[in-house]
């Protein structure tokens, strides 16, 4: 058992390729969720989105799949997502003000998130929609808070669109073009693992912190 799963990850190269190949449409499927629930879904602020967008770059480039689809698809999932939480916010927001914190799945959505959130409103203005998407945390509240301040639907929009492709054309093409270097495909497998450490370990430290403030 021990042998095969050691196996299973030091092939992690060829297994991956093999995988996207065959069910490339699960491997879109999954990430225009990923990206959509991200934007859309204020109990979601925890998702890696832009490690997400660079390994499927890279792993789109490795197995040789159509990469501009790729990015059209998430394009359409970020400004999407993007729209429903502008709704949400825009017709529930004291509902979910008055909620956020609690126990269940709205300890996720915390005061001290929304008020990251308003301090880039208040530095940035509107544009905030298009900066906070490369923000962990700010990308997923920023477009509730619009809509909680009625911001011109029109205006949103516009902002919405910008951010949403710049956002995912910037690191999707960042991390095709990665993973299209020969070192890089032929160790694919270190690299992923990498980039989900460093995304997973800033999440370990943030929550070690608010452990220890509350003990």
């Amino acid at each position: 058992m021990f042998t095969a799963t050691l196996f299973s990850v030091f092939s992690l190269d060829q297994n991956l390729a093999s995988i996207a190949t065959q069910y490339w449409w699960a491997l879109y499927a999954v990430m225009f969720l990923v990206i959509f629930a991200e934007t859309g879904l204020i109990v979601f602020p925890f998702l890696p989105g832009d490690s997400f967008l660079f390994v499927g770059g890279a792993v789109a480039a490795v197995a040789g799949l159509n990469v501009h689809a790729l990015v059209a698809l998430l394009i359409i999932a970020a400004i999407l997502g993007d729209s429903v939480n502008y709704a949400v916010g825009r017709y529930m927001g004291p509902k979910v003000f008055s909620r956020a914190g609690k126990p269940g799945i709205w300890r996720f959505v915390r005061p001290q998130y929304l008020q990251h959130t308003q301090d880039f409103f208040d530095k940035y203005g509107g544009f905030t929609i298009i900066i906070g998407r490369f923000v962990p945390i700010v990308r997923t509240f920023a477009p509730f808070l619009a809509g909680v301040a009625q911001m011109p639907y029109k205006t949103f929009l516009l902002f919405n669109v910008i951010g949403g492709i710049v956002w995912i054309t910037s690191l999707v093409y960042l991390g095709y073009f990665f993973g299209n270097l020969p070192w890089v495909k032929d160790n694919l497998k270190w690299v992923v693992l990498g980039i989900i450490v460093l995304s997973v370990v800033p999440i370990g430290i943030k929550i070690l912190q608010e452990k220890r403030k509350k003990g």
